[in-house]
């Protein structure tokens, strides 16, 4: 079985009324991985390196997408292609322990602008890898916000 991974339910529903018995598409809701929302989750001393935890919304989904990926004889990443999409498959590859140093399975990373049967088969057939400068480009925003919120918070609200 081929286990595919999208962000929405409902996409997951609608691409797996396309593909064969031979898959399985499941959504991880999103993001599966955040800074912490209780401390700054940003080591400015040591470049600026996020520290990453799964929320406790996520841990279900992240628990299931982790057996799924167990019984997967392939992972597919059908994340949306933007910045935000592109962190999220990252984030999934790290949460799921899915990093080709931990697994021997094949990842593959798959985009497609239109969700119809024709567009899904075509992206399938042309995987890629991740594009880590769409996710260093999240991760940058993602700090930033995090840096400016955390500290300028405070200051506002007095």
């Amino acid at each position: 079985m081929q286990l595919v991974i999208v962000e929405s339910p409902t996409k997951a529903k609608k691409i797996s009324s396309f593909l064969g018995s031979d898959f399985s598409v499941l959504s991880s809701f999103g993001h599966v991985r955040d800074l912490p929302k209780s401390k700054l989750g940003v080591d400015v001393e040591h470049n600026f390196e996020p520290h990453y935890l799964i929320p406790a919304k996520s841990k279900k989904v992240v628990a299931e997408l982790k057996e799924a990926t167990g019984q997967a004889e392939k992972v597919i990443l059908a994340t949306d292609e933007d910045r935000e999409g592109e962190a999220i498959a990252w984030h999934l590859v790290e949460a799921l322990g899915l990093e080709k140093s931990k697994t021997k399975k094949p990842i593959e990373r798959i985009a497609f602008h239109e969700i119809t049967k024709s567009a899904i088969i075509k992206a399938l057939e042309s995987p890629r890898d991740i594009d880590f400068n769409l996710v260093d480009a999240q991760q940058a925003r993602r700090v930033l916000d995090r840096l400016v919120g955390y500290e300028l918070s405070p200051f506002l609200w007095k």
